[in-house]
């Protein structure tokens, strides 16, 4: 069995056990997450799509901690004007165990 969740915009393929890596969400660590934007659920090849969700589907997960990706450097410049801006960038995200899909 597994379902297809949208979270921080993105969507994200899961199963019973996966541990995803998602945009931040609040809460400390083993803090339980319910995850209500079902886009599909797939239970033993019967597919379910949603219009935009599935109705009562939940997916349930826990936060196994809260991080922060590596440096990114964001560099802007404009040729022949004397312009350069030099700036870096560390996205925060959270690694989920999913511990449950319900229907």
């Amino acid at each position: 069995m597994f379902a297809v969740v949208k979270t921080g915009g993105k969507q994200y393929k899961v199963a019973e056990g996966d541990v995803v890596q998602v945009e931040k969400l609040p809460g400390e660590a083993q803090a339980k997450v319910d995850l209500a934007e079902v886009l599909m659920l797939c239970d033993n090849g019967k597919t379910t799509v949603g219009a935009p969700f599935v109705k009562g589907a939940l997916v349930s997960a826990e936060i196994v901690a809260q991080k922060r990706g590596g440096k990114l450097i964001v560099f802007k410049k404009k040729r022949r004007q004397n312009y350069r801006r030099r700036n870096n960038h560390r996205q925060e995200f959270t690694v989920l165990k999913i511990t449950g899909i319900k229907a």
